[in-house]
Order: C-alpha cells, then structure tokens, then sequence
C-alpha cells in the first residue's frame, strides 16, 4: 500500500510540472509576456506571437513526450506491469 501512495504521489508530481510549464508557455508567455517579447523576432515573425500561436502547441507536444518517458521510468521502478 505504501507503494502505490508513493507511486501516485510522485505521478502527480510529474503532472503538476507539466501543467505548470504549460501554464507558462501558454499563458505567461501567450498573453502576460507577449509586449516585451514581441521585441525579439525569429524568422521574421515577432517571439510573442509565436508564442501564441505555436510555442504553446509546441510544448504540448513535447510535454507529452517527456511525461510518456518519465512515466515508463516511474512504472520500472515501481515495478507496475502494463494491464
């Protein structure tokens, strides 16, 4: 039992990172940050709206992926079997 609290505890743990980065990617640098970002240009197109339009997108994605390996690194050492 001590286990599966742990287990859980650190799975939402991995969670809560993931909806933060996202939350700073999407929000803080979508909407709160776009002004000074929009300074910066990356191929022609201003950071901010990058940013809004596909940093955000982006970093789901990437997100997704680091969550899936994390995952399968927690899941060994917890020993949890796929069902």
């Amino acid at each position: 039992m001590e286990g599966n609290t742990s287990y859980w505890q650190e799975n939402l743990r991995l969670i809560f990172i993931c909806l933060a980065i996202w939350f700073v990617v999407s929000f803080g640098f979508g909407l709160l940050l776009v002004e000074p970002l929009n300074a910066i240009r990356i191929g022609g197109y201003k950071l901010g709206f990058w940013f809004a339009q596909q940093g955000s997108i982006y970093t789901f994605v990437a997100l997704i992926f680091w969550y899936s390996a994390k995952m399968n690194q927690l899941d060994k050492k917890y020993n949890v079997e796929e069902s």
